[in-house]
């Protein structure tokens, strides 16, 4: 079947090769579809690096030590994951699961707790923002520090920067396969941090459906006061509100607390110059006190008349 040539000058507009599918044969419907996806959904490129042309077992790098240490890792969490289905959730009794009312998610009690935390900032599209994390005094805390830096980078097309993050790392049981954080027996996240003035972002995302879905993100304001006191900081999950990609969405849901993948925290003031956060504890509690579901107005679909 021939292809209209008016048809052929629209292939790279999605809305229109929508509308137009039933003159297009079932194969290239198919190969329209998935290069629209390819362009939309992959992953974030600098200006003017070259893309990577490469196949993907190309980009494999083969170690036959690093092989036998990662099956001795992976036999050895499938092993727990066994033993743990006997004694109870996380390897403790269930009873302390239903009366936990408190939890310690995240503490820094050792060079090996700073693994599981991943440090970026602009520099990764070419700005000149710098983050780094260390142990505190005493190898008790997490100390976030760095420079912030709102210039732009000169590619002719980046035209805002300036954002330091730290993000927790997801959870993989054996054989790396994906881990959740299930939250749904508490309503508040619990923080002892002590930073120095600026106000910061605490991002949570959750797994969901679909692959369109995958750049949401629930945000909320975290308030330092600056000095050398700690400050317990208390927010419930209520107030988290969904955004994508940097913009707030319209329709606003409540967040998964059954599969959140990572934690994290951003800063983008916009006011260059060092910074600095320290982290005693992330951990969960339950507030019986606070009753409210969700901080946002929830949009109906069919709503009733």
């Amino acid at each position: 079947m021939a292809v209209p040539k008016t048809l052929k000058t629209l292939f790279g507009v999605y809305g229109v090769i929508h509308r137009q599918t039933p003159l297009l044969p079932s194969t290239l419907r198919c190969s329209v579809i998935l290069s629209t996806r390819s362009v939309y959904e992959r992953d974030y490129r600098r200006p003017g690096q070259p893309p990577d042309t490469r196949w993907p077992w190309q980009k494999i790098q083969f170690d036959f030590s690093k092989g036998l240490e990662g099956i001795k890792k992976h036999i050895g969490l499938l092993k727990d994951e066994f033993v743990q289905r006997w004694t109870g959730p996380e390897g403790r009794p269930l009873i302390d699961h239903m009366l936990e009312q408190t939890r310690v998610q995240w503490e820094f009690r050792g060079p090996e707790s700073l693994n599981q935390w991943v440090v970026s900032s602009d520099q990764e599209i070419g700005g000149r923002s710098e983050a780094y994390i260390k142990l505190g005094k005493n190898n008790t805390t997490c100390l976030l520090y760095g420079t912030l830096c709102s210039t732009p980078p000169r590619d002719g097309e980046t035209r805002y920067s300036g954002y330091c993050t730290l993000l927790s790392k997801q959870p993989l049981a054996s054989f790396d396969r994906k881990k959740y954080y299930d939250w749904s027996s508490f309503n508040t996240l619990h923080m002892r941090i002590r930073g120095d003035g600026r106000p910061w972002m605490v991002n949570m995302s959750a797994e969901t459906f679909f692959s369109h879905q995958r750049d949401d993100i629930y945000s909320y304001f975290l308030y330092t006061r600056g000095g050398p006191y700690w400050q317990d900081v208390k927010i419930p999950f209520s107030k988290f509100f969904l955004s994508s990609r940097g913009r707030i969405q319209d329709d606003q849901h409540v967040l998964w607390l059954d599969k959140v993948k990572s934690i994290g925290f951003t800063l983008g003031d916009k006011a260059d110059g060092p910074f600095q956060l320290e982290i005693d504890f992330i951990g969960l509690c339950s507030d019986l006190a606070h009753t409210e579901e969700f901080a946002y107005e929830l949009y109906k679909r069919n709503p009733e008349v």
